[in-house]
C-alpha cells in the first residue's frame, strides 16, 4: 500500500518559496497559487461560465492558496468568499491578499465542506469549486447547500478528477489516493447528484487530456528542481509525491480515471 504524502501542507506553507512558483509557471503557464489539474485557459472561462460580472458575490469551495480567487477579483472586480479546510492554505491566502491589496474583494476562512455552509440562504451569485468535491464525504448534502446559498438562476461550476472510466487496481487507486481523502465515483453519478440537489445540467465537459498534460508538466517540473525540493521535503515526500503525479497521469493518460467540469443551475 502507497504511505500518505504530503501535498497540501508543503504547497501552502511555501506557496511564495520561488521554487514551487516555478514550479506553477512551468506547469500552468501562469502562477495562480494552484495544486489542482485546473488550465489557465480553463481559469479564464470559469467567470463566462458561471455569467460573473463585476457586482457579483461568487463562493469558491476549496481555495487552496487563494490565487485563484484573487485572479477573479483582480481582473472581474467582483467579491469572492472562499472556505478551506487547511489553516496553511488560509494564512497563504490571507497574506497574498493584503500584498495584493485586494482585502476589500475576497474573503478567506477555515471550514470544512463537509458540514454546513456558513452562509444565510441566497447569499450569491455564482459558486465555483476546482477539484475539492473530491474530498467531501457527501458530495450531494453539500450540493445541497450550494442550492442553498445560491440565489435563483444562479450557477454552480465544479471539476471532479476521480471518475471511473476504467479499471483501475487496489495499489494504483492506494497511489492516487496518498495525499488525502478520496471519493471516487462512477461516470454519470455527478450528473444524477446535481439533478437531486436540486439543479439543471447546465454542460458536463471532459478535461481528461488536460489533466493528463498537467500532471506530467508538473512532476517533470518538479523533478527539474530535484535537488531543491529534496531542502524542503526530504526524500520520502518527494519521491511520494512524484509516484502521486505518475499514478495521476498513467491513469488520466490511458483514461481509467477521467476528469470532468460541471456547470449546473440553480
Amino acid at each position: 500500500m502507497a504511505a500518505t504524502v504530503d501535498l497540501y501542507n508543503t504547497s501552502y506553507s511555501n506557496s511564495e518559496h520561488e521554487v514551487y512558483s516555478q514550479i506553477r509557471r512551468e506547469t500552468y503557464g501562469a502562477d495562480f497559487g494552484l495544486t489542482s489539474w485546473v488550465s489557465a485557459e480553463e481559469i479564464e472561462e470559469i467567470p463566462r461560465l458561471l455569467q460573473i460580472e463585476s457586482s457579483s458575490h461568487a463562493l469558491e469551495i476549496g481555495f487552496g492558496a487563494g490565487g485563484c480567487a484573487m485572479h477573479f477579483a483582480a481582473k472581474m472586480g467582483c467579491r469572492v468568499s472562499g472556505i478551506d479546510v487547511n489553516p496553511n492554505g488560509v494564512r497563504a491566502a490571507e497574506h497574498l491578499a493584503r500584498a495584493r491589496q485586494l482585502q476589500d474583494h475576497v474573503e478567506f476562512m477555515e471550514h470544512n465542506a463537509a458540514a454546513p455552509l456558513p452562509f444565510p440562504d441566497q447569499a450569491f451569485d455564482a459558486a465555483y469549486s476546482n477539484d475539492a468535491f473530491c474530498h467531501i464525504p457527501n458530495r450531494l448534502r453539500l450540493l445541497r447547500e450550494c442550492h442553498r446559498v445560491l440565489k435563483p438562476g444562479a450557477r454552480l461550476l465544479f471539476s471532479d478528477a476521480l471518475v471511473v472510466s476504467g479499471s483501475i487496481t487496489n495499489e494504483e487507486i492506494a497511489t492516487r489516493s496518498s495525499i488525502g481523502h478520496y471519493v471516487f465515483v462512477p461516470l454519470g453519478e455527478n450528473e444524477r447528484f446535481l439533478r437531486e440537489a436540486g439543479f439543471t445540467l447546465v454542460s458536463a465537459l471532459d478535461t481528461t487530456e488536460r489533466a493528463a498534460l498537467i500532471s506530467e508538466k508538473w512532476r517533470n517540473a518538479r523533478a527539474g528542481r530535484q535537488a531543491d525540493l529534496l531542502k524542503i521535503e526530504g526524500e520520502a515526500n518527494f519521491e511520494g509525491l512524484q509516484k502521486f503525479l505518475g499514478c495521476v497521469h498513467t491513469l488520466t493518460h490511458e483514461k481509467r480515471l477521467s476528469r470532468f467540469v460541471y456547470v449546473g443551475a440553480r
